[in-house]
């Protein structure tokens, strides 16, 4: 059982087609189709039905699917281990961020970081829905907040200080918190993958305040967005704001009591040790966040 006629048969499973395949490949049409006959062979099988019409998996195919998957990973891995050793990283990594950090810091941090180690072939998925790192296939992921997941080992990239901004005009209109009670009366652009998402220092423990819900988004730009088009207060990590409160269209309130800050981190499947490809990772953001990080000085 050759690795070549796996991938073969994963790329015609992934695309639907032996054609759709070989260009996947970049590979001739006959060479694809010679791969998969050849599999077929070496494990007595048939894993692909073809007819003039469509192309699909036999029941042994989709058995066999996630196997070979799993044995085009372990490969790619075994050859980025022993490239490893050898003090070069190389090979797949794969990686989940949120949509917001991952347009406005994460992606020219990422280019230093391939520009270091060309030899890795990196896949970032933004998503701001929490994804589930070991099933979803993840290597790592990066998040904003705590890491409540057992199965996940953590290491913080960067704190940031989170503000409650508005808008000049929406305070010209509604007034000017400037105590923490004063804030159930004014309308909230809320997060809405976090419950309880206001929280102030308050001596020595913490306070949440709940305002009344003009908008409710999971996006971190979106909520910038709306607090800039004067819908109500928002409480955001400064790095998504810092460069708006410097030019003033936002305006920091000062309600008299510190919110609670934002780490970034970033995290692994615990059932896999960090490879040196996430070490390297880690520690290529953390020279390009800065400690503190840019957006906070």
């Amino acid at each position: 059982m050759k690795l070549d006629g796996i991938a073969a048969f994963i790329a015609i499973a992934a695309s639907g087609s032996i054609s759709a395949a070989a260009r996947r490949l970049g590979l001739a049409k006959s060479v694809v189709s010679e791969r998969l006959v050849e599999l077929e062979r070496s494990l007595g099988t048939r894993l692909v039905q073809r007819t003039t019409r469509k192309l699909s998996l036999t029941e042994d195919g989709h058995a066999f699917l996630l196997r070979a998957q799993r044995i085009q990973h372990e490969a790619a891995e075994a050859k980025a281990e022993v490239a490893e050793r050898r003090g070069t990283l190389i090979g797949p990594l794969r990686l989940s961020a949120p949509v917001s950090f991952g347009v406005l810091h994460l992606g020219p941090a990422i280019y230093a970081f391939l520009g270091e180690h060309p030899g890795i072939d990196l896949t970032l998925e933004l998503d701001d829905r929490f994804v589930d790192a070991a099933a979803d296939g993840f290597d790592a992921v990066l998040r904003h907040g705590p890491i409540l997941d057992s199965r996940l080992v953590a290491k913080r990239l960067a704190t940031s200080q989170r503000f409650l901004v508005a808008s000049p005009d929406y305070l010209t209109r509604h007034g000017t918190p400037s105590a923490i009670d004063e804030l159930s009366a004014h309308c909230g652009i809320l997060y809405a993958n976090r419950d309880a998402d206001w929280r102030f220092k308050v001596g020595e423990g913490w306070t949440v305040v709940r305002p009344r819900a003009g908008l409710r988004v999971n996006n971190g730009l979106v909520m910038r967005d709306a607090a800039l088009a004067g819908l109500g207060l928002t409480l955001l990590p400064n790095f998504f704001v810092h460069s708006e409160l410097s030019v003033g269209s936002l305006v920091q309130i000062d309600v008299g009591v510190e919110a609670e800050g934002a780490e970034l981190y970033i995290a692994h499947p615990r059932d896999r040790s960090a490879s040196a490809k996430i070490s390297a990772l880690t520690h290529s953001l953390r020279r390009s966040f800065g400690d503190p990080p840019y957006w906070d000085r």
